[in-house]
């Protein structure tokens, strides 16, 4: 049988020719095999045990974090396949191996208040100093969007399918459409007078 390093690259041609993967991915495979066909236990591919990809997963986990040790494992199970699929191997050795492992919850970062306050102090400048219509109008929408976006915490696909109809400025309702064309209503408080200012000001200029 083929030495282990020319089953990779004629792997790696089969993901290029025939799987049509683009060259990150490529790239990304390559990292991750080549790095797999350096450990010592690991020349002979048909000698490959459940046990030895066990313990390389284990040495994976003690140098990467969750994420970069999923991609590398998705790389390995890949080519295990692919010399499955290829009838190189009597028994595949990830067959029996079931990795599950949680990744570390990343919060999403927010904006500084005091960057906040120096986005919208340019907006309304801009307004202050518009010196015609339209630059008003633009400024006015600029600074409706970004306050909608503060105030709500909406994505930002959300608000581009907002609809006149969809915002009830009397009960300070808005229905949004999210992900999977689900429906909800956010209630923005009571203080909705830069709402109603913004809005007929943008009547005003039309």
């Amino acid at each position: 049988m083929e030495n282990l390093q020319t089953l990779i690259e004629n792997y790696l041609e089969y993901c290029r020719t025939q799987k049509c993967l683009d060259e990150k991915t490529l790239k990304a495979y390559r990292i991750d095999l080549r790095q797999f066909s350096e450990e010592p236990c690991l020349e002979k591919t048909t000698e490959i045990t459940t046990n030895d990809l066990e313990d390389y997963i284990a040495r994976l986990h003690q140098q990467y974090k969750p994420k970069t040790v999923k991609r590398k494992i998705a790389s390995i199970k890949a080519f295990f396949h692919y010399l499955e699929y290829k009838e190189l191997l009597a028994i595949n050795p990830f067959t029996k191996i079931q990795v599950h492992f949680r990744e570390p919850t990343i919060l999403p970062k927010i904006i500084p208040l005091h960057t906040v306050e120096k986005f919208l102090t340019i907006i309304y400048t801009q307004r202050d100093n518009a010196k015609t219509n339209y630059q008003r109008r633009n400024a006015l929408r600029d600074a409706a969007v970004s306050e909608l976006l503060f105030a709500t915490g909406m994505r930002i696909s959300e608000l581009c399918s907002l609809k006149n109809e969809d915002i009830n400025l009397h009960d300070g309702s808005i229905l949004i459409y999210g992900k999977g064309d689900k429906e909800r209503r956010i209630h923005i408080g009571n203080d909705l007078q830069w709402l109603h200012e913004k809005d007929k000001s943008l009547h005003d200029c039309t």
